[in-house]
């Protein structure tokens, strides 16, 4: 190994830095390029840090509870693009694009259409559950957790039988699962239930993100009758039904 302050001179002699003007040179240039390179891995690495302070000042931003109305704006925004496009937004009209693409305008010709046209809507639904999933795993509010519910609605549920963790209900009921499949309650809700809504849906020629969202900014008549019907069935099902189905 050379001594920190040696050098190679042109005839490939070791000289000393320290004594020859030609070694000096050497030694200032290796120097300065020392400087040079301690000084923008310090300067690169204050700017990563300054990026993580302010990645994680946004987050703590967007994770944080946020009013209804904001939701409201994002979906107003979203219909003028959809409507801007010439686009009608669903949810529950992928399960025919699904349908159609899997060969059952074979069997029905209420799948005879173009399905390719609505690639887009697939694309929409695949983004919303790769968004909630990333907002639920990555984008927890500050106190931990996702739903917050106010004094009243946990009133309501503790009338019903259903107690929750202070303000803050399960983001997945435990009647949703494997377990509570194969029992009375669990075969009612999932199975008759699931039932129930797809076959409304495509009756009704759409759900609620279908009619209550994109039909009533199209000011569509059907639309309105629709969404009448789904709050009433919703109270319905909200102060009769289920009370009953949580007490099985």
């Amino acid at each position: 190994m050379f001594h920190p302050y040696t050098c190679i001179s042109d005839n490939n002699h070791i000289i000393d830095c320290s004594t020859s003007l030609k070694g000096k040179v050497q030694l200032l240039i290796f120097a300065l390029d020392l400087s040079i390179e301690l000084y923008a891995s310090s300067l690169i690495r204050i700017k990563l840090i300054i990026m993580q302070q302010h990645l994680e000042e946004f987050i703590r931003f967007i994770s944080q509870p946020w009013p209804w109305w904001v939701g409201g704006i994002m979906i107003a925004l979203v219909l003028f693009l959809l409507l801007w496009f010439g686009r009608e937004f669903g949810i529950s009209a992928n399960f025919r694009v699904v349908c159609a693409m899997e060969g059952a305008d074979k069997y029905a010709d209420f799948f005879k259409f173009d399905w390719q046209s609505q690639m887009w809507n697939l694309i929409f639904v695949a983004g919303a559950m790769f968004g909630g999933n990333l907002a639920y795993n990555y984008l927890p509010s500050p106190d931990g957790h996702v739903a917050h519910v106010s004094e009243a609605a946990v009133q309501t549920f503790h009338d019903m039988g259903v107690e929750l963790d202070g303000r803050y209900p399960p983001l997945v009921p435990d009647y949703f699962s494997w377990r509570s499949l194969f029992t009375l309650r669990g075969m009612i809700i999932l199975i008759i239930g699931g039932l129930l809504v797809g076959f409304g849906a495509r009756y009704a020629g759409g759900c609620t993100s279908g009619h209550a969202i994109s039909g009533l900014s199209a000011l569509q008549l059907p639309s309105l009758i629709a969404v009448i019907g789904f709050f009433l069935g919703g109270m319905l099902a909200n102060y009769v039904i289920l009370p009953w189905l949580l007490k099985l």
